[in-house]
């Protein structure tokens, strides 16, 4: 059996969709292992047409290509892909090197889809370029070599996979005399070592150095001559392996094609940095001010404490409270809230808004707020003095002021004051409770609000001996419970929610505040996304524009057995690195930013409000890298779809 049968080909082209032009007629040759063949016509005979269908490039043909008893035209499309991997090696009249790469990288690559590993796929490289001649030419760029030594080149990269067909066409259209015959007998000795070398040229000359001569003109062979018996050889070529470019070869190779247009890619990863900076600076805003909110919060708060109210009621005495007048908790709640599980204790809080007034000697002055001492109200924030026990009170600054003077407001501490409360008794009807109490301490004013604002605190027993000495009964407003376990304390919210309580008014609105945060932040963010969306169009005509710079060099990889799938992992790993630089652009941008802002914030309010989180930061990466993949969905198909012939032929 023939290693490789060519069978009743005919082949035609259609031209404008309509007209159908042969190119060959019923062309039937056999080849085999050893023989060194010339295709020997004019240009136009066909004579590259065939080298094309038997090199597994074109499979719209009528007939059979025969290699080892396989037929090419059974063969699915990746089988293809292996076949001009495994089987063949093309030496381009043009060379056809890939420019950016080094002479060693271009025998290389073919490698890189070849089940060899980077060390063998090296010496591999190096072995046959030494073969060559081109042991000291190595680390040189094509444009560095002469034509001659391009074509050894592109003759070491024919050969890197140890294919049994070497197929050139006009390996010596390009050089000069001496140059073309050293090119010959390097294809003679590759005959010689048993591989089967098909050229094809115009050149008599270059015909006659084989050992043998297929003349083919107008499509059809008109002679096939034998000069001398072709070559034995007991060399058993290793049959190599086919593989998928690796993720990690992919990489390399756009690493290797972004700095050829390094300049453009540093300014599309700069503008796409820009929409990714906004986001995570947005983030960082809202998650700073959140954050700010919340410790303001828990720096006032147990965070084992749950504060619990009943909700308001009307306002029957037509008096106007801070946050509306709130319904008292009577015995059977408080037995209710007591034995609710992992409640640890319970604390009875009431508060009275502009109900209340102190008089000290001839001073009188109305306390804006008169409410019963909290965990919340901490001996770290006394001015001076101590907190309340029985029949003592806490005053701010300001309504010690008022009550004595302004200059020596402390001197209060100790003297017994006046308190009345307003209130409503049983019946309905207006009462006023009035107790002599002992001031204990100033509370620092900042800690509870605006300097001006008259506040006092006394201990809840202390305000229920004085509505006992009048007959009445005082009823807490607010119960604080606590939870063993800071773990517990959404689950006791949640029985409270059932029992039909409510939380702090203040902590609600709060709460609702971050929440409108939340949403600010997130819509602002969406707005600042708006720019991925440019950056994404940027990234898409880039990678276009990319793709028709290099539709050669896509011919060159498909020719040498890239798969489709190969030729897409490049431009996916090329739009992945664009989004990944611009990413960490933006990342080292939003780094220097919240660290200038919080330092100024800092110095200005005595806050740092940027809040730049490592999982801020991976968002935005992650962020940019997916834009920038999905918009080089699209070029990327584009690259891998184009025909590998048409490519080769592109200029």
């Amino acid at each position: 059996m023939n290693f490789l049968e060519v069978k009743n080909i005919n082949k035609a082209y259609t031209i404008y969709k309509k007209e159908k032009t042969k190119i060959l007629h019923n062309v039937n040759l056999s080849f085999n292992k050893g023989e060194f063949v010339s295709i020997l016509g004019e240009s136009g005979c066909g004579k590259s047409t065939l080298m094309n269908i038997i090199g597994g490039m074109d499979s719209d043909f009528e007939g059979e290509v025969l290699v080892e008893g396989k037929n090419l035209k059974d063969m699915k499309e990746y089988e293809l892909d292996d076949y001009r991997k495994s089987k063949i090696g093309f030496v381009f009249q043009s060379f056809n090197l890939i420019p950016h790469l080094s002479v060693l990288e271009n025998v290389m690559i073919v490698m890189q889809m070849a089940s060899k590993n980077e060390k063998e796929r090296n010496e591999r490289a190096k072995e046959l370029l030494t073969e060559v001649g081109l042991k000291e030419h190595m680390m040189k760029k094509p444009n560095q070599l002469s034509g001659g030594q391009k074509q050894r080149v592109a003759i070491a990269r024919a050969l890197a996979n140890e294919p049994d067909i070497l197929l050139a066409d006009e390996p010596t259209g390009a050089l000069d005399k001496e140059t073309s015959q050293q090119i010959l007998e390097l294809l003679d000795n590759i005959a010689k070592k048993g591989k089967l070398v098909i050229t094809v040229t115009h050149s008599q000359k270059v015909a006659d150095s084989g050992s043998r001569i297929v003349k083919i003109d107008d499509g059809k062979i008109i002679e096939d001559i034998n000069l001398k018996d072709r070559y034995k050889s007991n060399e058993t070529a290793q049959q190599v392996k086919s593989k998928s470019l690796s993720l990690t070869s992919s990489f390399k190779l756009a690493l290797k094609n972004m700095k050829l247009n390094a300049k453009r890619n540093i300014l599309v990863a700069l503008g796409g940095s820009i929409g990714i900076l906004s986001v995570i600076l947005m983030l960082s805003l809202g998650s700073g001010v959140t954050n700010y909110i919340n410790d303001e919060i828990n720096s006032s708060m147990n965070p084992l404490m749950v504060e619990i109210t009943k909700g308001e009621e009307d306002n029957a005495d037509n008096s106007m409270p801070m946050f509306g007048a709130k319904k008292p908790f009577n015995e059977e709640d408080i037995e209710q809230i007591k034995n609710i599980e992992h409640v640890n204790r319970i604390e009875k809080v009431t508060s009275f808004d502009m109900k209340s007034s102190a008089s000290y000697g001839e001073k009188h002055s109305d306390i804006l707020q008169f409410s019963t001492m909290t965990d919340s109200v901490k001996e770290e924030n006394l001015e001076v003095g101590k907190i309340p026990s029985e029949n003592e009170v806490l005053l701010t600054p300001a309504l010690a002021k008022a009550l004595s003077s302004e200059e020596d407001y402390k001197s209060i501490i100790g003297k017994e004051i006046t308190v009345y409360v307003n209130d409503i008794d049983k019946d309905n009807k207006p009462v006023t409770i009035e107790k002599e109490l002992t001031v204990s301490g100033i509370y620092k004013a900042e800690n509870v609000g605006p300097r001006e604002m008259t506040m006092a605190y006394a201990q809840y027993e202390t305000l229920e001996s004085a509505y006992a000495g009048q007959g009445l009964t005082l009823n807490p407003t607010q119960i604080n419970a606590y939870a063993e376990e800071q773990e517990q304390v959404e689950n006791i919210k949640l029985v409270l929610e059932d029992y039909g309580f409510s939380g702090s008014q203040m902590v609600a609105m709060l709460e609702q505040v971050t929440s409108y945060l939340d949403m600010a932040t997130v819509l602002l963010s969406g707005i600042a996304g708006i720019s991925l969306i440019v950056s994404g169009i940027m990234i898409l005509v880039v990678l276009y524009i990319s793709v028709v710079e290099r539709t050669k060099e896509i011919g060159i990889l498909r020719a040498v057995g890239a798969r489709k799938k190969d030729i897409k992992r490049i431009f996916f790993s090329e739009s992945a690195l664009l989004g990944l630089f611009s990413g960490l652009i933006a990342v080292i941008g939003a780094i220097a930013i919240s660290g200038i802002g919080n330092s100024i914030l800092s110095n200005s309010f005595g806050a740092e409000l940027i809040n730049l989180t490592g999982q801020n930061m991976l968002f935005g990466i992650a962020v940019s890298m997916i834009v920038s993949i999905v918009a080089g969905i699209m070029p990327s198909s584009k690259a891998a779809k184009l025909d590998p012939m048409e490519s080769l032929r592109f200029e």
